[in-house]
This record gives structure tokens, sequence and C-alpha cells, in this order.
């Protein structure tokens, strides 16, 4: 079972944001039938068994195991996934796409960045295990807390001179067998309790 799927796929996305089936998605994190899941989630089995029949039709779960009872087979499912994501490309023309923001200090081209980086990654690592390949990346991720505006300021400065010099002295757009990659940094304040007043 991988880590995180992407769902790319209109028809899969609207499938697993269906309230019932995403309660299963989270349900078959380990195997369980159709009667168990049923008799978990106070449902009725036919329920339960017509869901599961459209998870597993949009490749969402998949048969872990078969047991025989008394003549009967009973599959037990298991989610394709510990947990999902549905990408922008799952909205066709209407995916938001940083070429139109006009603001690029906007929270909304922000968002627009982090749309992209699930479109462009999650159609690479879905590329890359059909293919049983590496995909390699890079993540940084921290927290720092400014004492100021001006440290603020001071910092992105900073770290925008250090990105060029770095980017100045690694880039060769004429390296033959050479293959671009994407860097994207981003800074936004963490969110707060919703009883939280600064």
């Amino acid at each position: 079972m991988i880590d995180v799927e992407v769902i790319s796929d209109a028809g899969a996305a609207a499938t697993a944001l269906e309230p019932i089936r995403s309660r299963l998605l989270a349900e078959l994190a380990e195997p369980a039938s159709a009667a168990a899941l049923a008799a978990r989630m106070g449902l009725a089995r036919q329920k339960v068994n017509y869901h599961v029949r459209a998870l597993e039709a949009c490749k969402l779960i998949e048969v872990a195991e078969e047991r025989l009872w008394g003549g009967l087979t009973e599959r037990l499912f298991i989610a394709s996934a510990r947990s999902f994501v549905v990408s922008p490309e799952a909205l066709g023309p209407a995916a938001v796409d940083p070429a139109r923001s006009r603001d690029r200090l906007a929270a909304s081209y922000l968002i627009a960045l982090g749309a992209r980086i699930v479109r462009e990654v999650g159609d690479l690592w879905r590329r890359a295990r059909q293919a049983d390949k590496h995909l390699a990346t890079l993540a940084l991720d921290t927290e720092i807390r400014f004492a100021s505006p001006a440290d603020r300021a001071a910092f992105t400065s900073d770290l925008t001179r250090a990105v060029t010099e770095l980017v100045g002295r690694y880039h060769d757009a004429a390296a033959p067998g050479g293959r671009p990659h994407r860097l994207v940094l981003v800074s936004h304040p963490l969110p707060t309790p919703a009883s939280a007043k600064e």
C-alpha cells in the first residue's frame, strides 16, 4: 500500500468524495469484508456492497484476500493507499493555474502553486510507479518565527539572494542529457486555533 494516491480522474474524485465512500476508504486502512464494514458502520450490507463496488471500479480499493466459507467466497478489501488527495486535474479546464494569477504575492497564487505541485508530482509519481522506477524529489519544511515585519523582509531578501546564487551556479540550460527541475519556495503564516487572537 502506498502512502498517498493522487486522484486525477473526475469520476474517481466524485466517487471518493461521496461521504459513505470516503468513510469506507478510511475504514479500509486494514483489510475488511463488506459484512464487517456494514457491522462497523451500522449500515445494511447491500448498501455497503454497492459503495464497495463503486470504489473498486475506480481502483480506490482492491481485494486483499479471498476466503471460502461453506461454498461462498468472502472478499476482504483494502484501500489502495493510506490517504488520498484530489488533483486539480480532476476539475479539467476549471482547475487553478498559477499562470492565470495577476499577483504573485497573493495567497491565491501560493494556492495555485500548491495545486500545480499536486498535479505535476502526482502524474510523475504515477508514471514512475508504473515503470517501477524511483522518483527523485526534494522537500524542505520548517518553521520560523520573525520578530518583526522588517526581519521577515530581510529574510526574504537574503533567501532570494541565496537561491539566485545557487541557481546561477548549478543551472546549465545547454547540458546534454540534463533534465529541468521545478523549485518552489513558499512561506505563509501558520494557522492558529479559531479561538486564538493575535
